[in-house]
């Protein structure tokens, strides 16, 4: 099977063109083949098929096989591969996803794409459509206690669960610990992911992301804007920011009329290869 590996930030996924490949199931093939020692090393697989709804569908796997309903570094990544690779030479391109269809528009100069900005929808705020189990109409600076720590988390939804916890220093932060508590804890029945901010200023913010089923990523595109939201719902922040993460930074705006979250950020190639399935 040809495959290619690219990142967004520092996330990064195994791409196979489901176009010319079949994989029979992909949930055990990522567990394989996203193992770092064992395999080629990612975060988990994205399978680029096509859609009768869009120009391509993204059909992802977390590395423990889990499946995932969106990506926005992996989304940016498809949108660059789709284009460069031939499949649909469109600077906007629509991608199907199991959280909607996107709108991507890639910013070409010669033949290459330098970043791509994602319209992310709407952002979901309702505790049960998260899902998070909270009583009031929006979780915003909500009380949880988890590992005998109380802590204030604003929870939404970019496609996957989030909950963002607001802290003076991000880099503090003991993650592989307190990650999993988060992402497995009762408030959450679906798992989550979860974000600690540090606000900079009005404009910028920096942050590390638990992602459920990876654990600590270098980047969360939906981790990001979901960050975002929170700070502007907490009024930390204005409506446009840069979102700095380990592996890089994006640009996140909420834009007040549409109500839409818009993400702009790059993908690269990694290497392609072939493996044995």
């Amino acid at each position: 099977m040809k495959f290619t590996k690219m990142q967004g930030i520092g996330n990064d996924y195994i791409y196979v063109n489901g176009f010319q490949e079949h994989v029979e199931d992909p949930a055990a093939l990522s567990r394989r083949l996203s193992d770092r020692h064992f395999g080629i090393g990612s975060d988990g697989l994205i399978l680029i098929e096509p859609s009768d709804a869009a120009d391509c569908k993204m059909d992802m796997y977390n590395a423990d096989g889990s499946r995932g309903k969106m990506c926005g570094n992996g989304i940016r990544c498809v949108g660059r591969y789709v284009y460069e690779r031939g499949i649909a030479k469109k600077d906007v391109l629509t991608v199907e996803t199991l959280s909607g269809i996107k709108t991507l528009r890639l910013d070409v100069q010669s033949g290459t794409v330098y970043s791509v900005e994602v319209d992310m929808g709407e952002p979901v705020l309702e505790p049960g459509k998260i899902p998070a189990l909270f009583p009031k109409m929006q979780a915003v600076a909500e009380p949880l206690a988890v590992g005998g720590q109380e802590y204030r988390v604003t929870c939404v939804s970019m496609g996957n669960p989030h909950c963002v916890v607001f802290t003076g220093d991000v880099d503090s932060i003991p993650l592989s610990e307190i990650g999993p508590l988060f992402e497995h804890h009762a408030a959450f029945p679906q798992q989550v992911n979860t974000e600690f901010v540090q606000v900079l200023g009005a404009d910028e913010i920096r942050m590390r992301v638990w992602e459920r089923g990876s654990g600590e990523t270098l980047a969360c595109g939906t981790g990001a804007c979901a960050s975002a939201v929170a700070c502007i719902l907490n009024g930390k922040t204005g409506r446009s920011l840069t979102v700095h993460l380990k592996g890089g930074s994006l640009q996140i705006r909420w834009d007040e009329k549409s109500g839409h979250v818009f993400m702009r950020g790059p993908a690269e190639f990694v290497f392609d290869g072939t493996v044995k399935i």
